[in-house]
Order: C-alpha cells, then sequence, then structure tokens
C-alpha cells in the first residue's frame, strides 16, 4: 500500500504492524482492569489498606501522566522499531516483576514499569496508524483498534474473577507475559520504521514543567478520589502546583519555535471538538467503571465474579461495534454517529440515576450495553475526525494530547465520582429516620450511586450540547 509519506520509503505491509500494535496494547489493557478486580485480594495478601492498595491505579496512571505529554517529543527522537521493542521490554519486565512480588513495594514498581511501556505504546500506536492509513481509510482502522481498546478492559473483570477464583492474583500477570513476549518477537520481525526521526531540540524546562502539571493534576484528583477528600492539604496543593505548572507550560509552548507538546493543534477546530467529546467519554466511562462494580458487589451483594460477568456483555458488543462504527464513519462522517450516540448515553445515565438495591441484573445488563453501544457511536468517529484534521507535522503532538488528557479526564472522572458517591452517603445516613435499620447503609450507599450517575448526566448533556457542532474533515483523495 503506497502511504504518501514526507520521505521517500518502501511501501509499509500494514497488517502486520497493526497486529504488532493489536496484541502488545490488548494485554497492557487487559492486566489494568484485571488488577483492579484483585484489590481485595491483594490487601489480604499484603495486610495493606485499600488506600494503600489503590496506589497501584493511582502510581499507574500519575506515570502516563507523566510520560504521555513528552510522548510527541520521543516519537520524534525515536523509530518506530525502536520505541516498539522498547516499550515491549519495559511491559515484559514490568509484568515479570508483578508475577513474582513477594510484596506490595515491588508490586508497586512493577506497575510504574508496565505504565512506561504502555505510555510509549499508546501514542506510538495511534500516531502509526495515521502515518500508514490513508484519512479516508482511518474510521475501520480506528475501529478495529477500538475493538481492541474496548474489549481488553471489558474481559478483564470477568478474566480475573476466574482466575482469582480458582488460581492466586500472580497468575493474572503469568497469564500475560507469554502474550507479551509473543508481540515482542512478532513486533522484532515485521514491525517497520514509518517516520525518519527529526530529533528536535529538548526544552529540560518544559519536561519539569510537563512533568509537575499533568503529574499533579492527576495525583490531585486521584488523591481526592481515594479518600483525601477535596478539602486536604495534600489534594489542594498538589492541584495548586499542577495548574500553575500547567499554565507555565503552555505558555511557554507556544513561545517556542519547537515546542515539546505543539499546542498549536488547538487552532483546528474538529480536532479540539472531538478532543472535549473523547475527554467527556473518558469522564462518563471510567466514572461507570468505578461505580457499577461498587454497586454490583455492595448494593447487590454479588461477587467479583458474577459482577464481572454481568458488565460483560456491554464490553463485547461495544468492542465489535467498534469496527462497524469506523466503517459507518468513513462513509457518513462524525455528525450521524455522534449526536445519536451521545444522545444514547445520556439516556442510559438517566437510566443508572433511578437503580435502588430491588434493580434486577437484567436491568443493569441492558442499561450497560445501551452505554457501551452510545460509548462505541461517539468515541471513535470523534477522535478519528479531529486527528484528520491535523497536519501530518503535528500528528505527534495530536496523538500525545488525546492521550494524555484521556487520562487526566479518567482520573477527574473517577475521583468526582467517588467523590459525589461518598457525599452521598453520608448525606442519606445524615437524614435517616429509622437508625436501627439494618438496610441503612445499603440504602445509602444505592443513594451515593444514583446521585453520582446524576453527575453522569450532566457531562453527557454538555457533550450533546458540543455533538451540534461536529463537521465532517475534508481528507485527501486516494492515491492512484
Amino acid at each position: 500500500m503506497k502511504v504518501g509519506m514526507d520521505t521517500d520509503r518502501e511501501d509499509i505491509k500494514t497488517a502486520p504492524v497493526i497486529i504488532s500494535f493489536v496484541v502488545a496494547g490488548f494485554i497492557g489493557l487487559f492486566s489494568e482492569t484485571a488488577l483492579n478486580m484483585a484489590l481485595n485480594n491483594l490487601i489480604i495478601s499484603f495486610g495493606i489498606h485499600e488506600t494503600t492498595a489503590q496506589w497501584l491505579t493511582t502510581g499507574y496512571l500519575l506515570t502516563l501522566g507523566i510520560l504521555v505529554p513528552v510522548s510527541g517529543l520521543i516519537l520524534q527522537w525515536f523509530t518506530t522499531r525502536h520505541l516498539f521493542i522498547t516499550a515491549l521490554i519495559f511491559s515484559i519486565i514490568g509484568t515479570f516483576i508483578a508475577a513474582v512480588a513477594p510484596s506490595f513495594t515491588v508490586l508497586m514498581v512493577a506497575r510504574v514499569v508496565q505504565a512506561i511501556g504502555t505510555g510509549l505504546l499508546l501514542p506510538l500506536m495511534f500516531n502509526t496508524i495515521l502515518m500508514i492509513v490513508p484519512p479516508q481509510n482511518r474510521g475501520k482502522m480506528m475501529g478495529i483498534i477500538g475493538l481492541v481498546i474496548m474489549f481488553a478492559p471489558a474481559v478483564g473483570p470477568t478474566l480475573s474473577g476466574l482466575i482469582l477464583k480458582n488460581l492466586s492474583w500472580h497468575w493474572i500477570f503469568w497469564i500475560s507475559l507469554p502474550v507479551l513476549v509473543f508481540a515482542l518477537v512478532f513486533g522484532i520481525y515485521f514491525m517497520q520504521d514509518v517516520t525518519k526521526p527529526t530529533k528536535p531540540k529538548i526544552d529540560l524546562l518544559s519536561i519539569l514543567l510537563s512533568t509537575l502539571g499533568f503529574g499533579g493534576v492527576v495525583f490531585g484528583f486521584s488523591s481526592a478520589g481515594e479518600g483525601g477528600g477535596w478539602g486536604s492539604p495534600t489534594v489542594i496543593i498538589t492541584l495548586a502546583v499542577g495548574l500553575i505548572s500547567l499554565i507555565l507550560f503552555a505558555l511557554r509552548q507556544l513561545k517556542m519555535k519547537q515546542p515539546v507538546l505543539n499546542l498549536r493543534a488547538f487552532q483546528y477546530p474538529m480536532f479540539t471538538l472531538g478532543l472535549v467529546m473523547v475527554v467527556l467519554c473518558m469522564m462518563i466511562i471510567l466514572s461507570s467503571m468505578i461505580l457499577l462494580p461498587l454497586y454490583l458487589q455492595t448494593s447487590l451483594a454479588l461477587s467479583t465474579f458474577a459482577a464481572g460477568l454481568l458488565l460483560l456483555p456491554g464490553g463485547i458488543i461495544n468492542g465489535l461495534l467498534s469496527p462497524v462504527m469506523g466503517s459507518l464513519f468513513d462513509r457518513f462522517g462524525p455528525k450521524w454517529l455522534v449526536i445519536p450516540g451521545i444522545i444514547v448515553v445520556t439516556a442510559a445515565m438517566f437510566g443508572f440515576s433511578t437503580i435502588t438495591v430491588d434493580t434486577s441484573s437484567a436491568f443493569i445488563i441492558g442499561l450497560h450495553i445501551i452505554t457501551m453501544v452510545g460509548v462505541s457511536m461517539v468515541m471513535m468517529p470523534a477522535q478519528t475526525n479531529g486527528l484528520n484534521q491535523l497536519p501530518r507535522e503535528l500528528y505527534p503532538d495530536g496523538t500525545a494530547i488525546m492521550n494524555t488528557l484521556q487520562q487526566v479526564a479518567g482520573a477527574i472522572g473517577t475521583a468526582v465520582a467517588i467523590s459525589i458517591l461518598s457525599s452521598g452517603v453520608e448525606n442519606y445516613m445524615n437524614n435517616v429516620d429509622d437508625l436501627a435499620n439494618p438496610m441503612n447503609p445499603l440504602l445509602a450507599f444505592t443513594a451515593g450511586v444514583q446521585k453520582s450517575f446524576v453527575f453522569a448526566i450532566i457531562i453527557a448533556a454538555v457533550g450533546l450540547i458540543f455533538s451540534f457542532f461536529i463537521k465532517r474533515v475534508n481528507v485527501e483523495q486516494p492515491e492512484a
């Protein structure tokens, strides 16, 4: 396939390159959600507190928040092949350390090493697709990537529930390890360089401000969501340092001839609008992903495995629909997918805001499926349409911005959802009439979940307003 690169090179064999990324990306995202389901087991095994265990997720997000913003610079310094191999080596080392981890500290180190691998892999994957796939065919290819990105987190909780039912949590990593090794060997043979490194100047002050900025924001929001509360000095200080650093970082990038992260990508309106839609969807998805398992295991008293099974159909359907939505995007553009999709998501959030301790499992499965169908109609079309508007030289920066703000959105969505949940529980208990009722804790928890989904309704409504402004980007015609 002729890809029309900026530099002359042999034709890129697209399929093997995409397969390499798909396999590596799947197992990386699988281990993320699989480990979340094992937190209770880890608390018991290591004798640690819940807030300490949450660092396995917070540390992972924090590493991504620090690394991904500078990925645009990294992509311009190293070849595709070298970065892919490096990312897989970090992932393999991290997974092996996690598999043999005798203590929480060792497991925490393993998670950071894994996050470095993921932080290098995801921006590289999206940038490579933008380089080797013509704009008029990107929807379908992004849909295939979307299948992996959504299917892996969907099967993670179910498979980990099955593993934990029969084996120790170590096997979550032992099962992942050979797949990562296969992806590395496959990539060594088939991965090709799709760009030539330009090696722009490295500005250490920009990297420092980026690290303090994105790291501070992710850490601040994560700390608030873990129980520190919004009034905690740690939360206030880290958020303040993060926001001030981000402002200084942005001002410096706009003044530099060769910025670390080129914020001029925001000059392209459909990129900015697509980014807003993706960020809002990520807030909805990740807040729902933390609320629903808690609700199923607390309010409905389901086991970890049963809760994972209930959420599996929606995740599978979302994954299977991603390529379909990609093909529809290539044919009809984003508007006729994004607007109906966000309406569907809003309706599902309304449904979730009505759940009680007597809600049937079938109702939850149905709402989750509806949510995932709507998300598949919004995420990939908005993201692809936005990236399509960028000129080729801004691809690394565009993918870095997209991936970074998705991580930040995840931290914000999770933190706000947990805070609203806690506030709702406290408010219910403070106003209860019958203090002796043994159902009070369950009713209070459910009331908190309902209020959290009201927050999701507001986010979806904001997304609906923005969706009416989305327009299809004119893309270059296929080469003869």
